[in-house]
């Protein structure tokens, strides 16, 4: 194992996770011919530098996640990453030479593949999530500097790293357990470049690690990536696919209690936002949001946003050291901002069940779904999907934007095999503050098919 660790995951992974990659590859040649004019571009880092990876051709994708709510990798991240790839990788074999029961001569030429860029009709990616606030999970280093900087209540995709720094307090009450001396040697040095995007600095820490790891586990992890909901949005116009989305979800009121039904919610109260817009300070938490629709008949007339300082999520280490997204502000906007939307006239952050229709994915892989990952939030995203496909909600998406509608494959990592940390048992440590990785190889990797999310 310790000679190569992506020989002993890739045969572990195919003795524990085939009947997953038996559905992948089914569904792949189902699709295949269903997306000839689609094209995607995503980005990767090659040498610390961003690359744009435009893909002309038909191809499947397979969606893996990231989130910048933290600079450095996390298990739970890294974990997820590994698996995209394997089975990735493991696909586009039996795509290519059929599904069979495994033999040593696949395992050999698929650990050969693992160790190239990803190739084949089957192509992984992470969607990373930029509207997030900058210290979610109460486990980012910078967390003092975030407060003072006055962005712990703005969405990633607006901050900036001026007057960011390691918050030395942080470091080292969870030296070992959330982050290592290496890591914040790391993100000084990331921080002290001259590009201030926040996403580009977070981007950057995190494909460094990835390129260490793929050394370390004889596997390329430097997977392709899209940045949403948000980047996409600024470079969209109001024709394009999210803002279509926006505007015909938020018509009026029969659209909305759409939303409300793929949700399972009630329109009784009205509070829950579709998208919830930024403050005019720059303020956009969903967390901390707190909104109300009012509607004239079947017109959506406006809707009254409240922003308030709000607790986020607390870390595995210690369940009382919370972040705080620190904001106060309230205002309204009227409902035609809403259903005919223009991001540069009203900036928000679409909820992920809306957003992620926009996202290529054909199949996803969730972390812990059943434990640690949201069962209603997949349940919204899959009927979304089907009320799409019927009519029922967003009308016209394939004919307008050649989508493919159907319910992507959803596969999870299985809650029982989740990596964590081998002392502290947190599976949000840092990938750094693992002594030995091979505490984490020995585990192996196990794919969960979620057949009751079609």
């Amino acid at each position: 194992m310790d000679d190569d660790p992506s020989l002993f995951l890739l045969t572990d992974f195919l003795a524990a996770s085939y009947p997953t990659i038996q559905t992948i590859v089914r569904g792949a040649f189902a699709q295949k011919g269903q997306n000839k004019n689609r094209k995607i571009t995503l980005f990767q880092y090659i040498n610390d530098k961003k690359i744009s990876v435009p893909f002309e051709d038909e191809h499947f994708y397979l969606r893996g996640s990231v989130e910048y709510a933290n600079p450095q990798l996390t298990v739970e991240e890294v974990q997820g990453i590994i698996a995209t790839r394997l089975l990735a990788a493991c696909a586009n074999y039996y795509f290519e030479h059929d599904l069979h029961i495994p033999t040593k001569e696949d395992t050999q030429k698929i650990s050969e593949a693992l160790k190239k860029p990803p190739q084949g009709y089957i192509v992984p990616f992470l969607l990373n999530t930029d509207d997030v606030e900058l210290d979610r999970y109460s486990m980012n280093p910078l967390r003092q500097s975030i407060l003072d900087s006055g962005q712990s209540a703005i969405p990633a995709a607006n901050a900036t790293t001026e007057g960011l720094k390691i918050d030395a307090d942080y470091a080292k009450k969870y030296s070992g357990s959330l982050i290592s001396k290496k890591e914040t040697e790391l993100i000084t040095e990331t921080l002290n470049s001259n590009n201030t995007s926040y996403l580009d600095f977070v981007d950057s820490v995190k494909y460094h690690q990835l390129s260490e790891l793929s050394a370390f586990f004889n596997i390329d992890l430097s997977l392709y990536s899209l940045r949403m909901p948000l980047s996409t949005l600024k470079a969209e116009d109001k024709t394009g696919l999210l803002h279509y989305i926006i505007s015909q979800s938020n018509h009026d009121y029969t659209s909305v209690e759409q939303a409300y039904t793929c949700m399972g919610r009630s329109m009784n109260k009205r509070t829950t936002l579709l998208t919830v817009p930024h403050s005019k300070k720059g303020y956009g938490s969903k967390r901390a949001a707190r909104g109300k629709l009012h509607f004239e008949n079947n017109k959506f007339h406006d809707a009254t946003i409240t922003y308030k300082t709000t607790p986020l999520y607390p870390n595995d280490i210690d369940p009382q050291d919370i972040a705080v997204a620190v904001c106060e502000d309230k205002f309204s906007i009227a409902g035609e901002k809403f259903s005919e939307y223009s991001f540069s006239e009203t900036a928000s952050s679409p909820q992920f069940f809306l957003y992620s229709l926009a996202s290529p994915e054909d199949a996803a892989i969730w972390h812990g779904v059943g434990a640690v990952g949201s069962s209603q939030l997949l349940q919204s995203y899959t009927n979304a999907r089907n009320a799409c496909q019927t009519d029922h909600f967003i009308k016209d998406l394939t004919q307008k934007y050649n989508l493919n509608l159907g319910v992507p494959l959803q596969f999870n990592l299985s809650p029982e095999g989740l990596w964590s940390h081998p002392t502290h048992h947190n599976i949000d440590a840092s990938i750094g503050s693992i002594e030995n990785l091979s505490d984490l190889t020995h585990r192996g990797i196990k794919l969960e098919y979620l057949s009751n999310f079609k």
